[in-house]
């Protein structure tokens, strides 16, 4: 059996690896095509490719005909078989943006993010809607979760409080701030309200936290600061 180190994953042995591997060259195959790339018993190509469904990393893809006999089944990989393989998206994403940047088109990117602010305040208009302040937060808490940064509310010293525990943009973060800076205006502009920021996974915390402040509480809070200087 050829060993091959290009999938890393917890709870997949040397076998199964191989397997994962052989459906990747083949696109998809049968049990008897992998049997004869990996070298392994067929009782034991059978038990894993069994393993490997339940676990989501490889489905039935069709049945495969050729000559007399029944049908056999064929199996291909997931999108989340497919995940296990060596991906570089993230770093030509952070290449491009560290040439964008170093040579001083940071104009484009920054077209992007606003271009892709929009679409997301359009789309988050139209799943939130006319709900008061408090369940704004928390429906805006759940797009951001699905977006992959796993948001919560939480409430410190009687503020509510929006925590930002995962940053799914941490390497383009680390070239520009603009995803920082349209993730905050999208939350701003979506809520209507101004944020405090008491915490920045850049600066190296766990998680970002702003306390949110509805615009008219921020208004008003502003005004007694403007006729008590006044006062002075």
């Amino acid at each position: 059996m050829r060993s091959d180190t290009t999938i890393t994953a917890p709870g997949i042995g040397a076998s199964q690896r191989a397997m994962l591997i052989a459906l990747k060259r083949f696109g998809e195959a049968t049990l008897g095509e992998v049997e004869t790339t990996v070298h392994i018993a067929p009782e034991t190509v059978c038990s894993h490719m069994q393993a490997l469904v339940a676990q989501g990393l490889v489905t039935r893809s069709g049945l495969k005909r050729s000559g007399p006999g029944r049908p056999r089944v064929c199996y291909r990989l997931t999108e989340a078989g497919e995940a296990l393989f060596p991906q570089k998206h993230k770093e030509l994403l952070q290449e491009l943006a560290e040439y964008l940047t170093q040579s001083g088109q940071s104009a484009l990117l920054e077209a992007f993010f606003e271009a892709r602010l929009k679409r997301k305040r359009a789309e988050a208009e139209q799943r939130i809607g006319a709900i008061d302040q408090a369940e704004r937060l928390e429906l805006l808490a759940r797009i951001l979760t699905e977006e992959g940064f796993i948001a919560e509310v939480v409430t410190e010293g009687g503020e509510q409080q929006l925590r930002i525990c995962h940053c799914p943009l941490r390497d383009l973060v680390k070239v520009t701030r603009l995803p920082c800076r349209a993730e905050m205006s999208f939350v701003t502009t979506t809520l209507g309200a101004v944020t405090h920021r008491h915490s920045f996974i850049p600066d190296g915390a766990h998680a970002c936290t702003y306390t949110i402040i509805p615009l008219a509480d921020h208004e008003q809070s502003h005004s007694k600061k403007k006729s008590s200087r006044r006062a002075v």
